[in-house]
C-alpha cells in the first residue's frame, strides 16, 4: 500500500519513469524531499512535460498529489510547471496539495546559493543554484517560513521580511522585498483559491487509514543524501528511505516496499568522487583527456543522451558500480531494483561491473557495503572489475524478459547476485511502455 521509489546511485536514474508507470495503480503520489532541483520528462499523449517540483501523478486524473513537509517549495516554479499541464488539457485543480509544514523557497535563497557556489571557487560542489541548500539552512536555523503561514498574510509578511533582512545582513544581497511580496500575494491567492494547503501529516495518514494506496517519489538519490552521500558533494535533504518518514510523517512500519532505481551503468552530474568514471574533460568528466576507456564514456554519454533536465550539464559516465550499490542497498533495504537504460549498452563488445573497492596503496579490499566518508579516503579507492560479454543486439523492441539476449540476461543476473537484491523492471527504451518485467 505504500511504495517508495528511490534513486539508488547519484541521481538521474530514471525514477520518474518508474513512478509514472506505477502511479497508474496508486491513489496518492507524494514528494517527500528536495525541491525544484529534481528533473525528469514525461510524455503523455505525445506531449512532453518537464517535472521538477511537482509529483508525476498529476498526469493521472484519478490521483491526489502531495508536496510533503520535507520538500522546499518555490511557488513561482510550481505555478510555472502547472501552466503547461493545464494548457495540455490536464486538470490539476483540487488535485495538488501542499503540506502546511513544508518550507518556502524565496528569490534570495537562489541568490545566496549562487554566491556560496562562487565563493567555493575551484572547489564548487556543482549545486543547481536553485536555492535548495539555503532554504534548508533557513529551516535548520529555525527562521524559515512555512507554507501554513500563508493563511495569515500579516504574520507571513512579518516572517518573510525578517528572513529577507537576515539574508541581506549575512550575505550582502539586494532583495526586492516589495516586488517579491507582491508576487507572493498573487501566488497565495491561487493557493488558497484551490485549497492546496493541507495538514500533510494528517492527510497522508488518513489516506493510509482509509485503505488508499500511496507511492512516494524521491528527488536525487542515495549517494547524494546529506548524511550517507559523498559529502560535501551531496544535496541538502534526506534522499534515502528514512526521508519518507521524516518528509511525509508516515511511520516506518507503513512503508511496504522500497524500489531502488539504477542505470545499467553509472552517471553523476557535477563535481564529486566517481570511482568507475570513464569520462574526460571533453565530456565534463575528471579523467585526463584520452585516458583508457574514455571512448566508452563518450559513447555512453552520447547514446544515453546524458544531459541534465534541470541543469543542462553533461553527465559524467562510468561502468555499473555494484560496490556502491551494496552500500545503497544496505541503507535502504530495497525490495527490488529497476534497471534503466539497458539498451544504451547494446553496441558494446563487453561490459564491466565494479564488484568491490580496494585501497590503491595497500591493495586491501574494503568490506562489502563499506563506503569511505571523506574525500581523501574516497580518492584512495580503486574499483575491482569483472568483465562480461556484450550482446551486440538491439533490445528496444523486447516485450518480455525472455526476449532479451542471453548475455543481457546474464548481465542482469550478475547485478542481482552482486547487490543481493532481485531486479523487477528493466528499461529497454525511453518510452513509458519500454519496460520489461522480471518476476513481478
Amino acid at each position: 500500500r505504500v511504495c517508495a521509489v528511490l534513486g539508488a546511485q547519484w541521481g538521474d536514474e530514471g525514477k520518474g519513469k518508474l513512478a509514472d508507470v506505477l502511479a497508474a495503480e496508486y491513489d496518492i503520489v507524494a514528494r517527500f524531499n528536495g525541491g525544484n532541483n529534481a528533473g525528469h520528462t514525461l510524455v503523455v499523449d505525445g506531449k512532453k512535460y518537464a517535472f521538477h517540483l511537482l509529483p508525476c501523478g498529476l498526469v493521472y486524473p484519478h490521483t491526489e498529489n502531495l508536496l510533503g513537509n520535507g520538500v522546499v517549495v518555490n511557488l513561482k516554479s510550481m505555478f510555472e510547471e502547472l501552466k503547461p499541464l493545464n494548457e495540455g488539457g490536464i486538470e490539476t485543480k483540487g488535485r495538488l496539495k501542499i503540506s502546511n509544514r513544508a518550507h518556502l523557497l524565496f528569490d534570495f535563497h537562489q541568490q545566496v546559493d549562487g554566491i556560496q557556489e562562487e565563493r567555493r571557487g575551484s572547489g564548487g560542489i556543482g549545486t543547481t543554484k536553485k536555492g535548495i541548500g539555503p532554504a534548508y539552512s533557513s529551516k535548520a536555523t529555525r527562521n524559515g517560513v512555512r507554507v501554513g503561514q500563508l493563511k495569515d498574510w500579516d504574520s507571513f509578511k512579518k516572517a518573510y521580511l525578517s528572513l529577507a533582512e537576515a539574508h541581506q545582513s549575512m550575505f550582502g544581497v539586494e532583495v526586492d522585498k516589495v516586488g517579491e511580496l507582491e508576487r507572493l500575494k498573487e501566488f497565495r491567492a491561487k493557493v488558497l483559491e484551490e485549497n492546496m494547503i493541507v495538514d500533510g501529516v494528517h492527510f497522508v495518514n488518513d489516506a493510509y487509514k482509509n485503505g488508499r494506496k500511496i507511492i512516494t517519489e524521491g528527488a536525487n538519490a542515495a549517494l547524494l543524501d546529506l548524511d550517507y552521500g559523498t559529502y560535501p558533494y551531496v544535496t541538502s535533504s534526506t534522499t534515502t528511505v528514512g526521508g519518507v518518514s521524516t518528509g511525509l510523517g508516515l511511520s516506518p512500519d507503513k512503508i511496504d516496499c522500497a524500489i531502488g532505481v539504477v542505470k545499467a551503468y553509472t552517471t553523476r552530474v557535477g563535481s564529486g568522487p566517481f570511482p568507475t568514471e570513464l569520462t574526460d574533460d571533453l565530456c565534463g568528466g575528471d579523467l585526463p583527456r584520452g585516458a583508457p576507456g574514455t571512448e566508452i564514456g563518450r559513447h555512453l554519454q552520447e547514446v544515453g543522451a546524458e544531459i541534465g533536465v534541470t541543469t543542462g550539464r553533461k553527465r559524467r559516465c562510468g561502468w555499473f558500480d555494484a560496490a556502491l550499490m551494496k552500500y545503497s542497498h544496505m541503507i535502504n533495504g530495497y525490495t527490488s531494483i529497476n534497471i534503466t537504460k539497458l539498451d544504451i549498452l547494446d553496441d558494446l563488445d563487453e561490459v564491466k561491473i565494479a564488484y568491490a573497492y580496494k585501497n590503491k596503496e595497500t591493495g586491501e579490499r574494503l568490506p562489502d557495503g563499506a563506503m569511505p566518508s571523506t574525500l581523501e579516503e574516497l580518492a584512495m579507492v580503486e574499483p575491482e572489475y569483472e568483465t562480461l560479454p556484450g550482446w551486440k543486439q538491439d533490445i528496444t523492441n523486447c516485450q518480455t524478459y525472455d526476449d532479451l539476449p542471453e548475455n543481457a540476461k546474464v548481465y542482469v543476473s550478475r547485478i542481482e547476485e552482486l547487490v543481493g537484491c532481485p531486479v523487477s523492471w528493466i528499461g529497454v527504451g525511453a518510452k513509458r511502455e519500454q519496460m520489461v518485467t522480471k518476476g513481478f
